[in-house]
């Protein structure tokens, strides 16, 4: 069984910064993808970045130069900071990991519980 623990949203005045983390605990053998996505209300969930185990990363196009992915392998962790925030960033983020609970099993996704990121105008 695995468990993620997203923190760090929260309100914010526009132009200003927030950091999500998302701890990843439980039955891990190893965690390949990481990201964070998003949704606001009334609109599909989109991707936000994701950064795979080796380091390469990817972006929405509407947050790039404003949004840094990164990861702690040591402690199965991802971080998205976020920089000049909008309103149109303002929804809920969800952090999702790509994992195995064993060398015997295909890897399979799972969801944390998500995070409100509010930013005001």
């Amino acid at each position: 069984q695995v468990r993620l623990v997203e923190s760090g949203g929260g309100l914010v005045q526009a132009g200003g910064s927030l950091r999500l983390s998302c701890a990843a605990s439980g039955s891990i053998f190893s965690i390949g993808t990481m990201g964070w996505y998003r949704q606001a209300p009334g609109k599909q969930r989109e991707l936000v970045a994701t950064i795979t185990n080796s380091g390469s990363t990817n972006y929405l196009d509407s947050v790039k130069g404003r949004f840094t992915i990164s990861r702690d392998n040591a402690k199965n962790t991802v971080f998205l900071q976020m920089n000049s925030l909008k309103p149109e960033d303002t929804g809920a983020y969800y952090c999702k990991v790509t994992y195995m609970s064993t060398p015997l099993y295909a890897p399979r996704d799972y969801w944390g519980q998500g995070t409100q990121v509010t930013v005001s105008s």
